[in-house]
């Protein structure tokens, strides 16, 4: 709890001209879910989408190459990390059930899931912030299995 909490910005602080012009990686992209998505579909394709290469694909197996693996000190849960992408383990197979497939999260209950061996990517992004933990996300991502008919 002291950890969702403990947010030392407030809601009116990260919609200021000041935040959204700051470079601070991992903590204020700008996207809307279909940009998130789209973005990403260039990895869940193999380094290539809508007409483009941009990465190698030795280069993309080598972001879900396990980096990093432990207990989750704050979630409580054993994980594994790719580079910049969380990686199946027994404890996240309820978003995906790809064992090729990355994901990340970010405050306020955004989600990207990023799945190569579908060639999918979606994403879910607010437009306010929410109390975590939000689960809307993994619902949203077993929805979006379950209607594709692979879970």
């Amino acid at each position: 709890e002291r950890v969702f909490s403990s947010h030392r910005w407030s809601r009116d602080f990260v919609n200021t001209v000041g935040w959204r012009e700051a470079e601070i990686p991992a903590a204020n992209g700008h996207g809307n879910a279909r940009s998130v998505a789209k973005i990403q579909s260039i990895v869940a394709c193999g380094g290539e989408a809508h007409g483009v290469r941009l990465l190698d694909d030795k280069t993309v197996k080598e972001a879900f190459s396990e980096r990093s693996t432990g207990q989750d000190q704050l979630y409580g849960f054993p994980t594994r990390y790719g580079l910049g992408y969380g990686i199946p383990s027994d404890a996240t197979r309820m978003l995906s059930p790809s064992k090729c497939v990355g994901f990340w999260g970010g405050a306020g209950g955004s989600m990207v899931v990023v799945d190569r061996s579908q060639k999918l990517a979606f994403s879910r992004v607010m437009n306010q912030m929410h109390p975590e933990p939000d689960m809307r996300p993994i619902r949203m991502a077993q929805a979006v299995y379950k209607s594709l008919g692979l879970a």
